[in-house]
């Protein structure tokens, strides 16, 4: 069996990339830009204001001037004719011509048509200026493809006068869940059926993370029906991501359906607790099918630690979804499997949530992801570094 890096190599090598397409600027959040893109002007593209109050000579000796003008934001430059003169300054605007500092408005007193400098003002060169293309030169790179666009990169963008902007393609996904035990909420119930869960956490996940081209559907154990959706959804999407039906079981269709559809099995289970028996796969014109375990845990913990970054790599985007924190307590492993256990996040460290099972998805409230601990170890100790996953 693969480990969990080698399961999340082998979908990153697998997947194929989603194609390019443009869309405007502003509906570029969410998607993963597939340009580069240059500055357009330096930023900032002049000497700017960035506080309120008078544009002064710093190499004047005065400590009153006359008030010349008022320079606004968006107004072309105003010019003193003089070092003892000013122009009142509002923050974001071009510097007037001939000054080369800014009193805060704070810091001066004005009476008869004079701003007077408070007696502990320091007059310095080039005070409260951005000074022009400190942040970047026009030309220089901003942005490079495979970045996921949000807030900042947005004003990125349009600073850069873009008005469409190159993006990957979102991919249409499918979330298919199996089985005859599932009933919709709502509905009535028998004893021994049990609630259609997954389908609505794995697309509350996906909308999370910006996904919105998104449908979903749900399978009796039946082989016949199976083989006919399932051939539907690959012929409808980029992308299906079930739950159910890949595990050991009498009425376990999925894996030998698929691949009798036309998937390329990867792999198929994982040295991991929970979600073992996930199941991935390729058909020859791309389109890619996560089968994940029924287990409402284990569904998931395989959506976040290898659908994710598998629907980040087909988009360019990094695949790298972990960061590192330290173990709370110490914790017993299991010696073959890795184990990836819930965890509540501390300031610096994560607090271990352990489940009664992978069917105990009540446990997952107040988790905020799981770590990865390695097999083989007896017993990993307080304060060890290990990978954190955010649901």
């Amino acid at each position: 069996m693969l480990s969990p890096a080698d399961a999340t190599a082998a979908i990153e090598s697998s997947v194929p990339r989603l194609p390019t397409s443009a869309v405007a600027l502003r509906d570029a959040a969410g998607c993963v830009l597939q340009q580069v893109v240059v500055a357009e002007r330096d930023q900032p593209p002049f000497n700017r204001v960035s506080m309120d109050g008078i544009a002064i000579a710093s190499a004047s000796k005065a400590r009153a001037f006359r008030i010349a003008g008022t320079q606004a934001a968006g107004a072309a430059p105003l010019a003193l004719a003089n070092d003892n003169e000013c122009t009142e300054a509002m923050t974001g605007a071009m510097l007037p011509t001939g000054c080369d500092c800014v009193i805060p408005v704070e810091r001066i007193t004005i009476r008869d048509g004079y701003a007077h400098l408070a007696t502990d003002v320091a007059v310095s060169p080039w005070l409260n200026i951005h000074r022009r293309g400190v942040d970047c030169r026009a030309g220089v790179e901003v942005l490079r493809p495979g970045i996921r666009l949000t807030a900042p990169e947005v004003a990125v963008l349009a600073s850069a006068g873009l008005v469409h902007v190159k993006v990957a393609r979102a991919p249409r996904i499918v979330v298919i869940s199996t089985g005859d035990e599932l009933v919709e909420p709502g509905a009535p119930m028998a004893e021994w059926q049990i609630r259609r869960s997954n389908v609505y956490a794995v697309l509350a996940t996906l909308r999370a993370h910006g996904y919105s081209r998104l449908a979903d559907d749900h399978l009796l154990d039946d082989e016949q029906q199976l083989r006919d959706r399932l051939r539907k959804h690959l012929n409808e999407a980029d992308v299906l991501i079930l739950s159910g039906g890949v595990s050991m079981g009498k009425f376990d269709f999925v894996p030998r359906i698929l691949m009798e559809l036309g998937v390329r099995e990867i792999f198929h289970k994982i040295a991991q607790r929970p979600g073992k028996p996930m199941w991935f796969g390729v058909r020859d014109d791309g389109k890619a099918v996560y089968a994940l375990p029924g287990n409402p845990v284990s569904t998931l913990v395989c959506l976040t630690r290898y659908v994710l970054p598998g629907l980040r790599a087909a988009s360019g985007a990094s695949v790298s979804t972990h960061t590192l924190t330290q173990l709370a307590q110490p914790y017993r492993t299991l010696p073959n499997l890795w184990s990836l256990l819930p965890v509540k996040l501390h300031a610096s460290s994560a607090e271990p949530r352990p489940t009664h099972g992978s069917g105990d998805f009540t446990s997952l409230t107040g988790t905020d992801g799981f770590i990865e601990l390695p097999p083989g170890v007896d017993e990993v100790a307080r304060g060890t570094t290990v990978n954190f996953y955010r649901w």
